[in-house]
This record gives C-alpha cells, sequence and structure tokens, in this order.
C-alpha cells in the first residue's frame, strides 16, 4: 500500500501527464489538393496559410495537405461528405452550382489576380454569402487564376484559325468562348493537359501563364496568344467543412476565420501572379513564341467583339438569384481596377 508521500508524488506526476497532454493535444485539420506538389498553391498558398492558422491557434490546430483523392470537380463532395476537411477547386468543373463567383471570369478586366481575387471575396461577403451556393461549406477564401491564354500547337493570327482546333476547355466562361470561336470544346481537368498534348488529342487549350511551369506545358506547345485586356480568368473557392469548423472551439474557430477572407484571397491572387510570371519565363525558355496582341489589332477587335455577349451570358446564369447582377458587376470592376495592394 502507498504511504502518504507516495501518494502524494504519485497524483502530482499524473496531474502533471495529463496537463501536458491537454497543452500540447493537436486538432489536424486535413486539406485535400489536387494539383502538382510543385504549384504555387502547394508549395506557397496552403503553407502560408497553415503557419497563419498555427500562430493564430497557438498550435491547437495543425494543417496538413493531401494528395491524390480524386478530380478537382470532387472536392466539394470530399469536403461536404468529411474525407477531408477543406480543399480547394475551380467553381467551372460543376457547372450550374457556383453561378455567382463566375463574374470575375468575363473577358476584358486588364488587371492582375490579387486585385481580381479581392473584388471577388468583398462581392461575395457583401453579397453572394445570403444565396447559400456553398451548402454545408464555409468559405476560407475565393481567389482567381491570372489572365487566360490561347496555348497551342499551331499559330493564331486570326479567331478563324481556331474554328474547327481541339480546344481542351475547363467550363465557366471558357465554354461560351469556345462555342462563339466555333472550335470543338474538349472537357477535362488541368492535370491531365499535358498528356492530352503530348499524344495530340487536343490542338491547344485554354489556361493562364503559370501552368507553362506548373504543369510543364512549355514542353508540349508551340505558341501563346495573349489578348490586351485578358482572355478571361477562372474562379475558385477554398473551402472547410462546415461541421469540422463548429468542432473547434469558438476561439479558434474566430482565430481561423481572422487569417481567411480577403487576407487568405489577396495572398492566393499574388501567389497567382507570381506563377504566372514564373510560366512566362519558362516558355521563354523554351522557345516558345508568344504572340502579345496588340490593342486596336485585327485580332484583338475580332475578340473585343465576343465581349458584351460573354457579360450577358453571366447576368443570365444569376437571373434568378436575389441580388442586383448588372450593379454588382459594375462594382466588382471599379473595386478590382481601383486595388492598392495592403489598403
Amino acid at each position: 500500500m502507498l504511504n502518504l508521500r507516495q501518494s502524494v508524488i504519485a497524483l502530482l506526476m499524473f496531474m502533471t501527464v495529463s496537463f501536458s497532454a491537454s497543452s500540447y493535444a493537436q486538432t489536424v485539420l486535413r486539406v485535400a489538393t489536387w494539383l502538382p506538389p510543385t504549384d504555387n498553391q502547394n508549395t506557397v498558398v496552403w503553407p502560408t496559410w497553415a503557419k497563419w492558422v498555427e500562430e493564430a491557434t497557438e498550435g491547437r490546430v495543425v494543417v496538413k495537405l493531401e494528395y491524390g483523392l480524386g478530380h478537382p470537380k470532387t472536392m466539394f463532395q470530399i469536403v461536404e461528405d468529411g474525407i477531408s476537411d477543406a480543399s480547394f477547386s475551380f467553381h467551372g468543373y460543376v457547372p450550374g452550382r457556383f453561378t455567382l463567383p463566375q463574374i470575375i471570369e468575363m473577358p476584358g478586366l486588364g488587371v492582375n489576380s490579387e486585385a481580381t481575387s479581392v473584388a471577388l471575396w468583398r462581392m461575395y461577403d457583401k453579397y453572394f454569402k445570403a444565396e447559400n451556393e456553398f451548402e454545408e461549406l464555409e468559405v476560407l477564401g475565393l481567389f482567381s487564376h491570372g489572365q487566360g491564354t490561347i496555348q497551342s500547337n499551331f499559330p493564331v493570327n486570326s479567331l478563324d484559325d481556331l474554328k474547327g482546333k481541339k480546344i481542351r476547355v475547363g467550363g465557366g466562361v471558357q465554354t461560351y468562348l469556345a462555342e462563339a470561336m466555333e472550335v470543338t470544346p474538349v472537357g477535362a481537368p488541368a492535370t491531365k493537359a499535358y498528356e492530352m498534348l503530348q499524344q495530340n488529342v487536343i490542338d491547344g487549350i485554354f489556361m493562364p501563364m503559370a501552368q507553362q511551369k506548373s504543369l510543364r506545358l512549355n514542353e508540349v506547345t508551340k505558341y501563346i496568344t495573349i489578348f490586351p485586356a485578358g482572355m478571361y480568368m477562372g474562379s475558385f473557392s477554398m473551402f472547410i467543412n462546415a461541421e469540422f469548423m463548429d468542432s473547434l472551439s469558438e476561439k479558434d474557430q474566430a482565430a481561423i476565420r481572422a487569417v481567411s477572407g480577403e487576407k487568405l484571397s489577396a495572398m492566393a491572387g499574388k501567389a497567382w501572379d507570381m506563377g504566372d510570371l514564373d510560366g512566362y519565363k519558362a516558355a521563354i525558355a523554351a522557345g516558345v513564341e508568344i504572340n502579345e496582341v496588340q490593342e486596336g489589332s485585327a485580332l484583338s477587335e475580332q475578340f473585343n467583339a465576343l465581349m458584351p455577349a460573354s457579360d450577358q451570358a453571366w447576368l443570365d446564369s444569376v437571373a434568378d438569384k436575389n441580388i442586383d447582377a448588372v450593379a454588382v458587376l459594375k462594382e466588382l470592376r471599379h473595386e478590382a481596377r481601383h486595388y492598392n495592394a495592403g489598403n
């Protein structure tokens, strides 16, 4: 039988171990990612946010990336089902569900991804959140990729050069542009682009410059066509399972939200801008011929003629929403074009 002294020592040891275990108990926040490990989303965006989360929660929540869980269009369902706690995806992969964030995809915005991403978050927070397009998900941030380009194995000197060509498109406004340009659209995730180009399954793709490096498309394309104010942009969301968020303490929920939202959106957009610059350099280094179309040229004018109808396509897609879509589109463009980093 333990004497009093031994009992006290045993109790103190038990309390010390219990306190230590509770002090260092951590919740792992699993993030599903579908882009390759070398992409800025996985080397910059998620690691930066993970650091912010760990610091904000004083180490109680740690972020872990998970690869290979499926097609990017399934990420919304994977998180809703709790297979992973958070992820990101491109809205165009799920046609008809996320119409409001596609407001930033129309041609001619003429700004970088950081400015567009911040403007998109502000419109979501102010107007779109109440429409509940994300249902069981909580949106952590919204961002756009950089200006879309035509990356092809043939030169584009006129929109007539595109007619009948097999072009990979990712959905959203790209689908409208493909129809207007009379191409043969081929639907496929971005991660299949290299293989499809290498095997001549497609003649080209609509994609931003970053993928010249991140997906090594500089190895399988010969020409890039860049329009003056941008061909289109692509809208993405970063989201978390609402039940997972509710399982955290109110303090940690508030901490995570404090390092998400506009702050996360701006950082994700800036990372894509960095990726576009790296992609441009990779294309030059590989000898890819880049046609930076001049404003006022015949090709520019041909493309500009498609813009009003692309705006109307988005307006029609959100006609059933409880927003003044024309006014919001105008406000988004003003926010994006007048954005100053750090304000």
